[in-house]
């Protein structure tokens, strides 16, 4: 993987050139892509740093086939990888924990002294938005976890799917008033419990409410060399802003032709 922005310190792009495109890519990359993606310190004022990560197709599609593998390769796996390892808590809707057939989090032992002096559990939590609830409790990702999985919810859940949750010992977390969770409430609830690094994987209908209440640091955009068609959803969902939100090119990265933007938001998270 090779930085085009910024120009890459000199010690590094030795490295790289002297082994470029690795199909395996062994701890060194790993640590190189770890210092590359690393949450900024200190966070947000709230005590939060919420990033979105995402992949786009050429002609702006968010999956294909309803599913996002079919945009990835090798190396926007490697990125994904990366980003939950440093992560305190994936965020994710919950169409698209059904869709992609979500699993927890992986214990890797790659990042465990990482996560170790972090202060990190051994891996990220798995925090499911949902507001009817209407999840299989019964599969791995809530049944037998490394790290408890939260779903998180207003306080109009269904009753019914309460009860389901607590039965099943599943944690619920009320991030919001009526039938959904509020972004800036999803954000000091996780904090409260001690998930202040937040990635957010989708699906456009959640990013897109982090990004209408401006309550998106940072964002994570893979744009794979490949053309969908079609009529999926781009990365994002929701009514048109006022104006468009400004955000900020930190950071830019190339391999087989997918491109690896991150960009920060150009205002702190209001609320």
């Amino acid at each position: 993987m090779r930085r085009l922005y910024p120009a890459p310190a000199p010690a590094r792009a030795a490295a790289a050139s002297a082994s470029p495109g690795l199909a395996s890519p062994g701890l060194e990359e790993l640590a190189g892509l770890a210092e590359d993606y690393a949450y900024p310190e200190p966070v947000a004022a709230d005590g939060c740093w919420l990033r979105a990560n995402m992949v786009a197709s050429l002609d702006g599609a968010a999956h294909h086939g309803h599913r996002s593998q079919p945009l990835s390769g090798p190396a926007d796996m490697r990125v994904f990888g990366v980003l939950r390892a440093l992560a305190d808590a994936v965020v994710v809707g919950a169409e698209t924990v059904r869709r992609e057939g979500y699993r927890p989090a992986r214990v890797r032992a790659e990042f465990a002294e990482r996560r170790a002096a972090a202060g990190q559990a051994p891996a990220a939590a798995i925090a499911v938005v949902s507001s009817r609830l209407d999840l299989d409790f019964s599969l791995p990702l809530f049944a037998a976890p490394s790290v408890p999985t939260l779903v998180v919810t207003g306080a109009g859940a269904p009753p019914a799917r309460l009860a389901a949750a607590a039965e099943a010992g599943v944690e619920v977390v009320i991030a919001g008033e009526g039938g959904t969770a509020e972004p800036h409430r999803i954000r000091a609830e996780l904090a409260g419990r001690g998930l202040t690094r937040l990635l957010a994987e989708g699906g456009p209908r959640l990013l897109g409410a982090f990004a209408g209440a401006r309550a998106l640091d940072e964002l994570c955009l893979t744009v794979a060399p490949r053309l969908a068609l079609g009529a999926a959803p781009r990365i994002a969902t929701g009514p048109e802003l006022p104006e468009p939100h400004a955000f900020q090119l930190t950071d830019l990265l190339e391999e087989d032709g997918f491109l690896f933007h991150r960009y920060r938001s150009a205002t702190p998270p209001a609320g």
